[in-house]
């Protein structure tokens, strides 16, 4: 009887350097290929949710090359916990293989699932594949986790080897996959789903968008370090999407960065490291997920108020720069890491509301949403986490648009209604241009809202909340 093994895939939807289908090709006789489309995640989405099409359509172009091998991609719709199971015992395996996860309710599914094989003689092996190092991999001298990004990226590169960045090989392999007729694949409807305005957007999709993206970036590497923080100038990679899902590979990535070598290639490697930053302090700290790294910023006590809260999500508060980052988060699910930093550092120290409102917010709404990254994000804004921004330390949502959007590229393709209006007066519409007497102001003749409230004042708010936590005495209850 064969040696069979089953491949479940999660987050590593590509079938190139893939720890866990290189390690059941070279184990198992034949090897299947499947996803589960998650009933406990899905149910909880909105409808019309660009991650699900993201997904579908990258698995549309699995299953594509799967049938070029003469296998197909084995797709069930339900609770992975059960559906796991009861598929490897249908395929008659002897081990099922997938990439670890470390998300808290990822790794208690994952336990189940173990569990519940190891019952009927099957075995559940994980494998690292989404970061470089993982978990305790990067400890302190004294053994424990790194809170401080600096000495972890130190640690981090001190211990990088060549080994650690080797591709899993899996391409020469493929003739073992098991062969299989054509396989059911459900529309997006039956899934409970609709198509998004993800084809309006033009995003590359799958493995092949995601390779498309990295090999244009190759050739911007060189800029990143000056280009990556306007968001009007295609100074990033894009690649986070594909990240977070797997159609690149983490260690094709980080080995470009490292040999192309350069400022850009090192700030863009020192980025993915940050990624890593934030993983490891999910596995260790995995409490952060609803609560402050900082305990003594738990529960700080925001007013809360819902209706600039909304006004916040709609990109209406009178801050162009805040409001076209919105706007361009709930128009194509993305945004812009120097305006995630902008967005988050307006609701918690401008609008004083609960940091977890806009993570929440973002959860929903990005297409790239990383839990351990969202929440690290966060947390730094929002002065709660490891590492994070000093309390003290506020963005000023009009400074940072002049310095960061100067000539209002990006606030007037977010904002049309302020197109018009000259570079000197775009930043702070409700204050006289420079030159321009008060009389002369066009504030008044533009349909967009006058700020919610007053950077300055808020300011001052924000520092007295923070500063009363700082000196509050620990509750002995």
């Amino acid at each position: 009887m064969a040696n069979t093994a089953l491949v479940w895939l999660r987050r590593d939807l590509r079938l190139f350097d893939h720890a866990a289908l290189a390690a059941a090709l070279q184990e198992a006789d034949q090897v299947a290929v499947a996803f589960v489309f998650d009933t406990t995640i899905l149910q909880d989405l909105p409808r019309a949710d660009r991650r699900v099409e993201f997904i579908w359509e990258t698995l549309k172009e699995l299953k594509t090359e799967l049938r070029k091998q003469g296998s197909d991609l084995l797709i069930r719709h339900g609770d992975p916990r059960h559906e796991i199971p009861a598929l490897a015992l249908e395929l008659g395996v002897r081990s099922v293989h997938c990439a670890r996860d470390y998300e808290p309710t990822a790794i208690t599914r994952d336990e189940y699932v173990a569990s519940t094989l190891k019952q009927h003689g099957i075995a559940l092996h994980t494998h690292k594949d989404q970061v470089i190092f993982e978990q305790d991999q990067i400890l302190t001298q004294s053994g424990g986790m790194y809170s401080v990004f600096t000495p972890y990226k130190r640690a981090w590169l001190a211990r990088l080897q060549p080994a650690d960045l080797v591709s899993h090989p899996s391409q020469s392999l493929l003739h073992k996959l098991m062969p299989l007729p054509a396989q059911y694949f459900p529309l997006l409807k039956e899934l409970g789903f609709e198509k998004t305005n993800l084809s309006e957007l033009r995003m590359p999709l799958g493995i092949s968008g995601g390779e498309t993206l990295f090999a244009d970036f190759q050739q911007r590497i060189a800029d990143y370090q000056q280009a990556r923080d306007f968001p009007a100038v295609k100074g990033v990679s894009y690649l986070s999407v594909h990240l977070r899902f797997g159609t690149v590979s983490i260690r094709e990535l980080a080995r470009f960065a490292q040999q192309h070598g350069g400022s850009g290639a090192e700030t863009w490697l020192s980025e993915l490291i940050w990624r890593e930053f934030y993983q490891q302090l999910l596995w260790h700290r995995p409490n952060v997920v609803e609560h402050a790294f900082k305990p003594e910023y738990d529960q700080l006590p925001f007013p809360n108020r819902a209706d600039w809260f909304a006004a916040w999500s709609a990109g209406q508060t009178g801050y162009p720069i805040v409001d076209a980052a919105m706007r361009q988060l709930n128009q194509t699910g993305y945004m812009h890491n120097r305006l995630r930093m902008i967005a988050a550092s307006f609701l918690v120290k401008d609008l004083l509301i609960d940091w977890r409102w806009g993570e929440r917010y973002f959860a929903t709404h990005l297409l790239d949403f990383d839990l351990a990254a969202n929440n690290g994000g966060w947390q730094w804004a929002a002065s709660t986490g490891c590492d994070a921004q000093p309390y003290f330390r506020i963005f000023n949502p009009v400074s940072q648009s002049e310095k960061f959007d100067p000539q209002g590229k990006f606030i007037r393709r977010y904002c049309p209604e302020l197109a018009h209006l000259p570079d000197a007066q775009l930043h702070a519409p409700w204050q006289p241009a420079k030159g321009r007497s008060a009389q002369a102001n066009l504030f008044g003749r533009l349909d967009y809202p006058a700020p919610i409230v007053d950077h300055a004042v808020q300011r001052e708010a924000a520092l007295a909340l923070f500063k009363g936590a700082k000196t509050a005495p620990e509750s002995h209850t």
